[in-house]
């Protein structure tokens, strides 16, 4: 099964897509990871894209595509979801025609829904394992929220570790991540829009502001 992905930063995205590749056995693609693997690295592409991420924005697509499409192809044959990409709706034509020439089906796209303003709450509150960046640490929310040991949080999933991302602590970092997400003429939400259009592949649509296991099962009773 292959499985697109939408929400923005802040709406859980990466903990249901943690919970999707649980159940179906495929590989969970972020494309931060690939871009941290590539900055790892040392590779020309990563050095580029630091540039980008470091100032919070968008990076071109001349740089992401390859990254993306690279891994793409090598889970193939075990099925994938997708997260962070496409994040333009120019991004979403690209991607919409290299799988289809690759061979490779869509099979859903889910997108999580949240309000602007609480997704930015969430963001300065979340926390990041050292060990799964998918294990869900937040300050604000008692739910998910660390745990304490000798004296300081660590991950309430597994003890690691946790920091928060400096562009997690900066609104203005935030705020532009925002405005690609929302917007609906060239960004992400005209992504999600495009394929809606399409209506060739079923689009799941959830409240994100439920708890997660809410927006779990959601998830789980809509798709094929």
């Amino acid at each position: 099964m292959n499985i697109l992905t939408f929400g923005p930063n802040g709406s859980g995205k990466g903990t249901q897509g943690a919970i999707i590749k649980e159940k179906y056995g495929i590989n969970h693609i972020e494309s931060g990871a690939i871009f941290r693997e590539h900055i790892k690295g040392g590779t020309e592409l990563g050095k580029k894209a630091k540039a980008y991420i470091d100032r919070g924005d968008l990076v071109p697509d001349e740089i992401t595509i390859p990254m993306v499409l690279e891994t793409l192809a090598k889970s193939k044959e075990q099925g994938w979801l997708l997260d962070g990409f496409p994040r333009s709706l120019a991004q979403a034509e690209a991607l919409d025609k290299a799988l289809k020439e690759a061979g490779m089906k869509l099979d859903c796209v889910v997108e999580i829904v949240l309000d602007r303003q609480i997704a930015k709450e969430r963001i300065m509150g979340r926390r990041l394992c050292a060990n799964d960046n998918n294990h869900p640490n937040h300050i604000a929310f008692d739910a998910i929220k660390p745990v304490e040991k000798d004296g300081k949080l660590v991950c309430r999933v597994c003890g690691g570790d946790l920091s928060a991302r400096a562009d997690d602590q900066d609104e203005d970092a935030i705020n532009k991540r925002h405005d690609i997400y929302y917007d609906d003429k060239t960004g992400t939400m005209a992504a999600v829009n495009y394929f809606k259009k399409q209506q060739a592949t079923p689009v799941i649509s959830v409240d994100g502001a439920k708890a997660i296991k809410e927006v779990s099962a959601l998830i789980m009773q809509q798709l094929p």
